[in-house]
């Protein structure tokens, strides 16, 4: 365990905010806000702790450049300390939070989205911020409650916004991981960019899949979640 003066050192400043909001948006995920403290480029982290004892975890944000606040997409962890303790807090309660920061940046270039899970925040952030045009997304989950801000991205997005699901089915979502899905697929631009944002599996499985499709490697951007 790094110890607290380590942390207060850090590149990274952590500074007390106030929850705004704390809301379960699905069954053990949830969406949590504080007053923004820094301006960010859709697609950055956050750096955020409940004391100076833990060391701070990392979360995309998920909100609008525009909001006057941020907020970051989690799902409780059982064996975790930090999002049991996230999951409990109420307005009023305090946070240790970072300004945001970070190299996976969305812009209007042509793209390709790729998530799963909670790693849809980031591509929530640059569709918010008005980034989604000639944008493809495509999600993926296990269970059809884990597709996230969905309502908003299928009627803005259309058919440019694929849900793939591994253990449910229904109608417009292809049934199976996104790794199934791509190698079904053989539209890849060559000169789109291709953004991938979930476990460290699916991003190295993505990845590999696209380079041997023919991606150049410095096309591919990455955002791992463990």
């Amino acid at each position: 365990m790094a110890k607290a003066e380590e942390y207060s050192r850090s590149d990274h400043e952590l500074f007390a905010v106030k929850v705004i909001e704390n809301v379960e948006i699905s069954p053990d995920v949830f969406l949590i806000s504080w007053r923004q403290i820094g301006v960010f480029i859709p697609g950055q982290v956050v750096k955020v702790a409940v004391n100076r004892l833990q060391p701070p975890r990392i979360y995309s944000v998920c909100c609008g450049n525009i909001e006057e606040k941020i907020n970051i997409l989690f799902n409780i962890k059982e064996d975790g300390y930090l999002t049991p303790k996230l999951a409990a807090a109420i307005p009023g309660d305090e946070l240790l939070v970072s300004k945001p920061y970070g190299s996976f940046r969305g812009d209007h270039s042509p793209a390709f989205w790729i998530a799963t899970g909670t790693g849809i925040a980031p591509f929530y952030s640059m569709f918010q911020s008005g980034l989604s045009d000639h944008k493809i997304l495509i999600h993926g989950a296990r269970t059809l409650n884990q597709f996230h801000f969905e309502d908003e991205l299928e009627w803005a997005m259309g058919d440019n916004y694929i849900r793939c699901c591994s253990r449910e089915s229904s109608c417009n979502v292809f049934p199976g991981r996104i790794t199934n899905y791509l190698l079904e697929t053989n539209h890849f631009p060559k000169d789109y960019k291709y953004y991938l944002c979930g476990k460290s599996l699916m991003v190295v499985e993505v990845r590999d899949l696209l380079i041997s499709k023919g991606i150049p490697y410095e096309n591919i951007f990455a955002e791992i979640y463990f």
